[in-house]
């Protein structure tokens, strides 16, 4: 037993020899609070997952990317405004309509119609038949597609075919006045009735995994020879205004912490017409919460510029494009919970350091004035 007491490192001091200080009342209250302080904090750490970040190459190949926007045009009607997406692998979709919902606004931002952009026609009484003659009771309906026909028995039955048939020609649809079907539809009446109403634009896109660009252009594009063409400026000879809002914009879910940089971003164009364009480079991101559930989204960064239009340069038409681009590297989020031993380790650190360091400076206060006070009884302190 006495071997065992001799290997006691915290000897102990008769109370007889203890003194108590102001100061080191003070300090003791100091310290005990800081005490608390920091055990309360590493507490709050320990009870809340924190977000550990990888970075990897990114090895996936073949996925499809999901775009979610919501766009408001205050100055452009629903009824001209195309969605088109195109990539760098060759793939190509002009005037996209499968899910996405237009909005008409009128002048003051409030909605006057909300609808599903689809296929579809209106119904058209006696029209116009490929052969000439008017659709009778008991025919079967046949409209020209007015020498866009791709075979010799090709119907185009409703404007919007027509128009997909100068479309894949290559062609404009420069006078849909002249096309029975736009006339009987009022196409060019809805578009002239849509005049001074703006337009929100909302839905999503799924695109290949690879850079490309989606675009808002007032009417429906063709390409010809690499180029591409609105069929449109019949209506405004081209002076579109194409300012807007980005409500929002996000490559894939929402992930705690995820920032969209775009969201709420707004653009008014003053004068001359032109092509606004947003460069985007997507990082794309899995987030893995404390409970093993994965999110695989993405992130982006993006810059902005305006290109003016320039007289008797052949370019793009008007509009906003959006082109992406894909970062090879991946982000990794994954929630942890800080382990019981890293805790119990961490408040250890806690009161040892804060009950070494308030000795030190109690002890240093303590000398400090035991000093002052002998060089006072002898005189010596000036």
């Amino acid at each position: 037993m006495n071997r065992l007491r001799n290997l006691d490192a915290y000897p102990k001091i008769n109370e007889d020899f203890y003194k108590r200080t102001l100061s080191g009342g003070v300090i003791t209250l100091v310290s005990s609070v800081v005490m608390i302080i920091l055990f309360f904090s590493e507490l709050r750490l320990y009870m809340h997952p924190v977000t550990e970040t990888q970075l990897r190459v990114d090895t996936s190949r073949g996925e499809k990317l999901r775009i979610n926007f919501d766009v408001t045009f205050p100055a452009l009607q629903c009824s001209i405004i195309s969605i088109d997406t195109m990539d760098i692998s060759g793939e190509r979709h002009l005037d996209v309509r499968h899910d996405i919902i237009k909005r008409r606004l009128d002048s003051h931002g409030n909605v006057i119609e909300a609808k599903q952009d689809g296929i579809g026609h209106t119904k058209i009484e006696k029209p116009l038949q490929k052969h000439g003659g008017r659709l009778e009771h008991n025919e079967t309906y046949c409209g020209s597609c007015f020498g866009a026909e791709a075979t010799d028995d090709a119907c185009c039955n409703s404007c919007e075919e027509v128009r997909e048939a100068y479309r894949k020609k290559g062609w404009a649809l420069s006078d849909p006045e002249s096309i029975d079907q736009c006339k009987r539809e009022g196409y060019v009446q809805k578009v002239k009735d849509e005049e001074g109403e703006g337009c929100n634009v909302h839905g999503f896109l799924e695109v290949n995994k690879v850079a490309g660009n989606f675009h808002f252009i007032p009417g429906q594009s063709f390409h010809q020879s690499g180029f591409q063409f609105g069929d449109l400026v019949f209506f405004q000879q081209g002076n579109y205004n194409i300012s807007h809002k980005v409500n929002r914009l996000a490559f894939g879910d929402f992930f705690p912490g995820v920032v969209n940089p775009l969201d709420g971003v707004q653009w008014n164009q003053e004068k001359q017409n032109g092509v606004y364009q947003y460069f985007i480079k997507v990082v794309p991101s899995i987030y893995t919460d404390v409970h093993g559930h994965t999110i695989q989204s993405n992130q982006f960064s993006v810059t902005e510029h305006f290109q003016k239009m320039e007289a008797g340069r052949m370019q793009s038409p008007p509009g906003v494009f959006f082109y992406y681009d894909l970062s090879p590297i991946k982000v990794i989020f994954e929630e942890q919970h800080v382990e019981f031993l890293h805790f119990l380790t961490n408040v250890c650190a806690i009161v040892g350091g804060i009950f070494t360091v308030s000795g030190i400076v109690d002890s240093f206060i303590y000398h400090g004035q035991r000093a002052i006070k002998k060089k006072m009884e002898i005189g010596k302190f000036n």
